[in-house]
């Protein structure tokens, strides 16, 4: 269980967002209107910024045809309209030439495949009018829908840089980190007894696991990075090993939860006798609800509209029995860890773009499925030809639906996303700083609450950054040195900076007990 969940951890340092050129096709007949997906190229056609800007045209269905010459095309059937042709045989820029030779005033381009953004060049500039690419598909649902004659407006609303899912997005990390410190915190302090393991570990009745040894820190991280390069290398295949375990280690994970959270309240279990073993009708219904909702994603995890619901609900249980299940013994294992996860966190985010073939990270590659990364052709991602795909991703993030993107939500659901790792790094460090509290019986319990704070400040000034930059973040980047300054200067202006370095290990020594 516990090599799973460092698995699946290895692949969950992510903070990014994702940009394309999206717009919408606005189309209406008497009394009926619909708006579809299209892909165009800013720097290439002008499209109109709203809907009552946006010049209407009469549609001419010329799916018989690629368009890449103008033989069998009357100039009078297409004058001034806007024609709807297939993708294929010849580039989009000599299909727009031909259209605008027999006095079409916009192109749509009906694609089968993936819609990227149309690339433009210098010899590209003869052409005048918009031209955007659609779905197939979606022309197939216009003809079902629409009688004709068919008007369509071409609109590319804009996306402010500033989403308020961002906001939605830091209260669930928070809340995660603040609740998930505090809950081992308190577990430490209700702790009665402690066995002590010759191997370098220490483990309390309850199954947690507390690391002392820095080669073992330093040997996890140097799996990580073998997890994660394989992940990039077979994608397709380790997907769905780590979707299963996923579905475990969630279930697992929402089981504990609720049930420290039913105990907290004083609710009964319930327990009946059978064959003289006693059963507690309260975690076994406890335990099938879990299972079922880790199931029910599990089903319908490529249904983006909703399951992303679902998702951030077992990714918060995951997190906090993460940080409640793996504990760190003193500041200096905090350091080695948290110094080494940043440099790998950017290493994979900043430097691999060197070395893929598209130039794209291999952190983002892996977190958002190697066809939701996008090729880099024209400066945008792929959209999916098919308006429900079952792309898989990895679930290792938190997903938040981007609110105003909507242009872009039309074509396939946007979200502001961030890494379980991003919430469970630097939650490991909160938790340890409530347990040096306990230790000490600091009734305030300041280095939990100005560590909470510190991360908080830090994964602020990460979406800050994000939104200036306009290009995801490696949020350890800030959240690392935000939380190990803060509670490192904090036990220096203390006075308790020994103690705080040392942890458990100190106060065994203190008591002249082993540490291993």
């Amino acid at each position: 269980m516990r090599r799973a969940l460092w698995m699946i951890l290895s692949l969950t340092l992510l903070s990014s967002r994702s940009e394309c050129h999206e717009a919408v096709l606005h189309v209406t007949d008497s009394g009926l209107q619909r708006e579809y997906c299209i892909v165009y190229n800013a720097s290439w056609s002008n499209i109109s910024s709203s809907l009552g800007d946006a010049e209407q045209y009469r549609l001419v269905n010329l799916t018989r045809t690629t368009l890449c010459n103008a033989s069998g095309v009357s100039p009078e059937s297409v004058k001034g309209a806007a024609v709807c042709v297939m993708r294929g045989d010849c580039s989009f820029s000599q299909k727009a030439q031909v259209a605008q030779q027999l006095g079409a005033a916009a192109l749509l381009i009906a694609s089968t495949k993936p819609m990227g953004t149309p690339v433009a060049n210098d010899s590209d500039s003869k052409v005048t009018i918009p031209l955007a690419l659609m779905r197939y598909h979606d022309f197939l649902d216009m003809q079902k829908v629409f009688s004709e004659p068919m008007e369509v407006q071409l609109y590319a609303p804009p996306t402010p840089d500033f989403d308020p899912s961002i906001l939605i997005m830091l209260a669930i990390a928070v809340f995660t980190v603040a609740m998930g410190g505090f809950w081992s915190g308190a577990a430490e302090k209700a702790k009665q007894s402690v066995t002590v393991l010759s191997a370098g570990e220490e483990k309390s009745d309850s199954g947690d696991l507390t690391l002392y040894s820095p080669w073992k820190v330093v040997l996890f991280v140097v799996l990580m990075c073998v997890m994660l390069v394989l992940m990039y290398l077979y994608f397709k295949y380790l997907v769905y090993v780590i979707i299963v375990i996923f579905c475990f280690a969630s279930a697992t994970g929402l089981y504990s939860c609720l049930e420290a959270l039913l105990n907290a309240v004083g609710c009964s279990k319930l327990s009946v006798s059978c064959l003289e073993k006693s059963i507690s009708v309260r975690n076994m219904l406890l335990a099938a609800v879990c299972i079922t909702l880790s199931v029910v994603w599990g089903v319908y995890r490529n249904e983006d509209r909703w399951i992303w619901i679902l998702q951030d609900v077992l990714g918060i249980a995951f997190c906090l029995n993460f940080m409640k299940t793996i504990t760190l013994s003193n500041y200096k294992i905090c350091v080695i860890l948290l110094s080494l996860l940043l440099v790998y966190d950017v290493f994979f985010v900043f430097i691999t773009p060197f070395f893929t073939a598209n130039g794209e990270s291999i952190m983002v590659q892996v977190a958002l499925g190697p066809d939701a990364g996008g090729e880099k052709g024209g400066g945008g991602v792929f959209i999916p030809a098919d308006p429900t795909p079952t792309n898989e991703k990895l679930p290792v993030v938190m997903r938040i639906p981007r609110f105003a993107a909507w242009a872009e939500n039309l074509c396939e659901m946007q979200f502001s996303i961030l890494g379980y790792g991003d919430i469970i790094i630097p939650g490991l460090l909160v938790a340890y700083c409530h347990r040096f509290d306990v230790w000490i019986g600091s009734s305030n319990r300041i280095y939990y609450v100005s560590c909470a704070v510190a991360y908080t400040l830090g994964l602020v000034l990460t979406f800050v950054v994000m939104l200036l930059s306009k290009m995801g973040q490696p949020a350890l980047l800030y959240l690392v040195p935000f939380t190990l300054i803060t509670s490192g200067v904090l036990a220096w202006r203390r006075s308790e900076f020994r103690q705080f370095w040392a942890g458990t290990t100190y106060q065994m020594e203190t008591l002249n007990i082993p540490a291993e």
